[in-house]
């Protein structure tokens, strides 16, 4: 397995889930993880091959820390329909006592390091919160890695990024042309695959060596594209053969949309089409932050690939064709 000077043990939370899969896949297919998956008793959820399990129950902390004692990382992806701050504040607290050196909280999400998101998209509090824990405790580091949207997941939800495939429909923000940071899930899985492969300290004397040290307790940004609703459009047109004419486009004000949608989660209207929007409208403020790019991306130091823009645009279609538009 690895060296002293590499992390070769490895928990995740979610191992099953639509990006947890993909972090998992990726880890086991370097050669160099032992993946262990933490689950509920009563989980369902169908893992990749070659992954251990151990058994928790968030109301023992106990199990907690027997399961994770021994790992080297632990990868958490938590489900948004979940309780995520009393989940992730104790498999954190675990972590440390269990002896977990690093950890890589659920972010996985547009900029939480951006003031200004994180004051209007409060749910993202929760991630800046999860990053003062583990260094208050100092018994782990973290490495959180910001990721904006996934783009399939996005693309395939008509209420998310705009798109309805089937009647060739658009709602489309503002003008359509604020770009945005977006990742598929197969880049996330690369990107904590390559992560946790990196040398803790630089090898052989190598001082500029990319390492984990270099990226402890840091935010840090990866992509597959740098897109806006307009070039989305024209990739679906690409993949369908159609043309702008061919497509119904709706126009609204970023600001008011996400203002509704705001008034909806107030009410806990959760099920309605007001509160992906409140997540979603956001990022799409002209210069609002959804775009890191200059900022900054680790892709080159985890030689990501560079992925088709419209191989992606047509897993989503697919995807959307598959769930009907729905989550």
């Amino acid at each position: 397995m690895a060296s002293a000077n590499h992390i070769s043990k490895v928990a995740i939370v979610g191992a099953g889930g639509n990006v947890g899969r993909f972090m998992t896949e990726a880890l086991l297919k370097t050669g160099k993880h032992d993946v262990t998956a933490l689950t509920r008793a009563d989980s369902q959820s169908k893992l990749p091959e070659g992954v251990k399990t151990k058994t928790v129950d968030y109301s023992k902390p106990e199990t907690l820390v027997d399961a994770l004692r021994g790992q080297e990382a632990l990868v958490i992806t938590i489900s948004g329909r979940a309780p995520i701050k009393d989940i992730e504040e104790k498999l954190v607290r675990a972590a440390g006592e269990a002896g977990v050196q690093w950890i890589l909280p659920n972010e996985w999400s547009p900029d939480s390091a951006d003031d200004g998101i994180v004051k209007d998209v409060f749910l993202l509090g929760m991630k800046v919160a999860t990053r003062k824990l583990i260094e208050e405790l100092g018994k782990s580091s973290y490495v959180a890695v910001l990721c904006g949207f996934w783009y399939e997941y996005s693309l395939a939800i008509a209420n998310n990024y705009g798109f309805d495939f089937a009647d060739r429909h658009l709602n489309m923000y503002d003008d359509g042309q604020t770009k945005l940071c977006t990742t598929t899930w197969p880049q996330v899985g690369r990107a904590v695959a390559a992560i946790l492969s990196l040398p803790i300290q630089p090898s052989n004397g190598q001082g500029k060596q990319a390492c984990l040290d270099a990226i402890r307790n840091k935010v840090v940004y990866i992509n597959s594209f740098n897109v806006s609703q307009m070039d989305m459009l024209a990739s679906a047109q690409r993949v369908t053969g159609t043309k702008e004419g061919d497509w119904k486009i709706e126009k609204h004000d970023s600001h008011e949309r996400f203002d509704v949608s705001l008034k909806f989660f107030k009410e806990g209207k959760f099920k309605t089409e007001g509160f992906t929007n409140f997540l979603y409208s956001r990022v799409f403020f002209p210069n609002g932050g959804g775009d890191f790019e200059h900022k900054g991306t680790i892709n080159q130091m985890l030689e990501l690939p560079k992925e088709d823009l419209d191989e992606a645009t047509k897993v989503a279609m697919e995807r959307q064709q598959a769930t009907g538009g729905g989550h």
